[in-house]
């Protein structure tokens, strides 16, 4: 074989590159096949590029107003999940405020023990001094701790009778109009915690002197 034949015979290491170039050549074509297919979708093939553009800018609207949508309902569903843990803790707050009132109560009597001791002056004046005071000390820590919890004491001494919040069971007969309806004496002190009545001071009230005790008295 002559030179002339070997340079008209084509060399091995041309081949796949001219298959290569061809491959490739395909691939642009299919992808410049869907992407007319994309945006042709539609639209006959005679479309003029104004009605193309009127087109593409009905595509832009529709899709702000999806992304508007999805927006506001995303921000919705945040603000909806805000207002939840707000009020999961909130719920958790209240809880752990009054979780204790159980406790409360059932150191009330104890409390009121005490102030019936206190109350009878003559008696608890004869008491050896040195106990007497131990005892005050470990009534006032009590009244110190249940304060530091929300508990706090109701003395409607001298205030004008609410049957909302006071109990009535007596009444003290005056003549002094002034005094009518008025807390005359507390036989029980009332509690809150933390603002929230758990029971209620029992009193008496003053009251106008009836006919029959002023007839009486006249006697």
């Amino acid at each position: 074989m002559d030179k002339t034949d070997e340079q008209k015979k084509p060399k091995d290491r041309d081949i796949p590159e001219a298959g290569a170039a061809h491959k490739k050549a395909d691939e642009s074509v299919d992808d410049v096949v869907i992407e007319s297919y994309n945006d042709d979708s539609g639209l006959g093939s005679g479309t003029t590029p104004e009605e193309r553009i009127k087109r593409l800018r009905e595509k832009l609207r529709t899709a702000e107003k999806e992304k508007a949508a999805n927006l506001d309902g995303w921000q919705r569903a945040k603000a909806d999940f805000i207002n939840y843990k707000k009020r999961e803790e909130e719920n958790k707050g209240e809880f752990l405020k009054f979780a204790r009132e159980e406790l409360v109560n059932d150191l009330i009597p104890v409390l009121e023990s005490f102030h019936m001791a206190f109350a009878n002056k003559t008696a608890w004046a004869k008491v050896d001094e040195s106990w007497r005071r131990g005892v005050e000390h470990i009534h006032a820590q009590l009244v110190q701790i249940l304060g530091n919890h929300g508990v706090t004491p109701i003395d409607p001494a001298g205030a004008v009778f609410d049957p909302k919040e006071h109990t009535a069971i007596g009444t003290v007969e005056t003549t002094d109009s002034g005094k009518y309806h008025k807390v005359a004496e507390v036989l029980q002190l009332g509690y809150r915690l933390n603002g929230k009545l758990i029971r209620s001071p029992r009193v008496k009230v003053y009251g106008a002197k009836s006919d029959a005790t002023a007839e009486t008295e006249k006697q």
